[in-house]
């Protein structure tokens, strides 16, 4: 998220080995978004001062990430496009960390169990069908309140933080939705571009 956070950041207490084993994976995580968004691994390009600085100290992310950068020109078109090549299983390690602490703070549920699934996806990838299943917060299945006491119900009962019933840590940068009912969904959009979701059946 950008600097300075907001004071409603949510927050777990974890031991500092969980926390540190984390830290390349989220690095790698936040500054390949950021190239994606500026079109470039040029650290001068990168929006957010610490990718710039992470960019200009760490030459090897930034091979890493532009070796994963592919330029092609469509078929009947002059312009070329880009695409890029994440590393899946880095992105999604990160996606379930997060996904876990939401649970854990809006239900106080530890889920160390692994998920039946965790996927990450631009938003601009999903149809339209896809995107609107993708926001509702009216889901099958999970139509139960949370359990009294949870921070989720304080959450839904007064309306705090919520909008359209995603949790809004930084506008434009990171909201959540989480779901219970027997069973746990999180999703996540960062930076109005990344789509996350992780379910436990």
């Amino acid at each position: 998220m950008d600097r300075p956070l907001p004071s409603h950041v949510p927050q777990i207490m974890v031991c500092s080995k969980c926390n540190s084993g984390f830290s390349k994976d989220e690095e790698y995580f936040a500054i390949f978004l950021s190239c994606i968004l500026a079109g470039t691994t040029d650290p001068a390009k990168q929006k957010n001062l610490n990718f710039q600085r992470a960019l200009a100290r760490n030459r090897s992310l930034l091979k890493r990430i532009e070796n994963s950068k592919e330029i092609y020109l469509p078929k009947g078109e002059d312009e070329s496009k880009t695409i890029w090549h994440p590393e899946n299983d880095r992105i999604n390690r990160v996606v379930l960390k997060n996904a876990r602490g939401h649970a854990y703070f809006e239900f106080g549920e530890p889920i160390p169990d692994e998920p039946d699934y965790v996927w990450a996806r631009p938003l601009e990838t999903l149809s339209e069908s896809e995107r609107n299943d993708f926001e509702a917060t009216s889901i099958a299945g999970f139509s139960a309140w949370p359990e009294v006491g949870s921070r989720m119900m304080t959450r839904v009962v007064g309306g705090q933080d919520l909008i359209d019933g995603w949790v809004v840590v930084q506008d434009n940068v990171y909201r959540y939705f989480a779901v219970q009912a027997g069973t746990m969904l999180v999703r996540t959009v960062i930076w109005g571009y990344l789509a996350t979701e992780v379910y436990w059946g």
